[in-house]
């Protein structure tokens, strides 16, 4: 028996996926909040004559995105160099990928990118060429964590794990204890275990944690078993070939030490920080007292705003607020909608969660993991 009623929407289809059996609903009955602040940022698209989608400077980034991880995964491959430029090399690539992620392969699979859906299409492949798979990511990210955002049971973001513990709704053991101080050990090798382990494990088992996932086409499933074949192929055979398993597992290990950490950090910015609130299910039914959007608000905190560079890096994704209301407009409009964001939860007197640097979320993110990983109080 299925643990959740959730009910999933395919945004391609626009149609149900599946319904099962207990319910996880929000209270939309009243929804002011989210039909002022849509209407706000309906009318500075009229007022601005700009698409919701990205625009040439989003393009322009594409291109220097690509290039530099190609231009890098060749000369690691034919410059010979001795093992500290190798590693550092390593590192910057295994960042560029994870800026490609933020950029491209994000906006793309959440239809922002581009008007057209062909582009999306192609572009959100890019994550494919990562080492991951556009298909399960969808459904995983798109639809169940913007969905259930940090509610313990469903989000597979904060998933229950016996090495971190996300929440105070999971269970202690006394490993976390420590867990502040190996995290940043675990978010280094977190891209291994996500391509080479967790997509093979949602893809056999057929579900996110107890969210089943939709049934594959025979194209979906062919993308997923030649994709990951390139992968090995890409980042295993040809490199091993060409460099020797001594260099190549230098780089190997160093390009995802920078991927994963790199993914890891920012992701983990936006959720789990001292200032956002979380939620949990069980078995039984389950109402969030809050319409979808003041979820949003209240589980999702943006850090660093106002700092282009930044930005530019992580793909607007230090404006989490903005892309939690918002996934299916592009990043670069996020810094103008932040205004009218912050306006419209003053006005409804929600919180506005932004922490003033990227250094301040850092220590607030890890200042949270360090205490959930004291012993609870009994009874608490």
């Amino acid at each position: 028996m299925d643990k959740y009623n959730i009910r999933i929407t395919n945004f391609r289809a626009k149609k149900t996926i599946f319904t099962p059996v207990s319910k996880v609903t929000f209270n939309n009955s009243d929804h002011a909040f989210y039909a002022s602040l849509k209407a706000a940022v309906n009318s500075y698209f009229t007022n601005t004559a700009k698409k919701k989608t990205g625009n040439i400077h989003l393009y322009i980034k594409t291109v220097i995105l690509i290039l530099a991880a190609i231009s890098l995964y060749t000369i690691l491959l034919f410059l010979p160099m001795s093992w500290l430029p190798e590693i550092v090399c390593s590192l910057v690539m295994g960042f560029i990928l994870a800026c490609i992620g933020f950029n491209v392969m994000h906006d793309a699979n959440h239809g922002s990118y581009s008007s057209s859906k062909r582009v999306n299409e192609l572009l959100g492949l890019t994550l494919n060429a990562l080492g991951g798979n556009n298909f399960i990511w969808k459904q995983k990210h798109n639809i169940v964590h913007h969905t259930y955002t940090n509610i313990d049971g469903i989000d597979d973001d904060i998933a229950k794990s016996p090495f971190i513990r996300m929440c105070g709704s999971q269970p202690w053991v006394p490993a976390h204890r420590l867990q502040h101080l190996y995290t940043p050990l675990l978010y280094a090798v977190s891209s291994m275990i996500w391509i080479l382990y967790q997509d093979f494990d949602k893809y056999f088992k057929k579900r996110i944690i107890d969210t089943p996932l939709s049934r594959m086409s025979a194209a979906d499933h062919w993308i997923f078993w030649i994709s990951k074949a390139l992968y090995l192929l890409f980042y295993i055979g040809i490199p091993v070939l060409l460099m020797g398993w001594q260099s190549w597992l230098l780089f190997y290990l160093s390009l995802n030490i920078g991927l994963g950490f790199t993914l890891s950090i920012v992701f983990q910015l936006a959720h789990v920080v001292e200032v956002t609130e979380f939620d949990a299910v069980s078995h039984d039914e389950k109402q969030i007292e809050n319409e979808w959007a003041i979820h949003q608000v209240r589980t999702t905190a943006n850090f660093s705003p106002d700092r282009p560079i930044l930005s530019w890096f992580v793909g607007g994704l230090n404006y989490q607020v903005e892309h939690h209301l918002f996934p299916r407009i592009s990043h670069i409009h996020y810094p103008a909608l932040s205004a009218l964001v912050q306006k419209e939860c003053a006005d409804f007197d929600l919180p506005y969660n932004s922490l003033p640097s990227f250094r301040a979320a850092v220590i607030s993110h890890f200042r949270f993991i360090r205490i959930l990983g004291k012993k609870p109080l009994k009874g608490l």
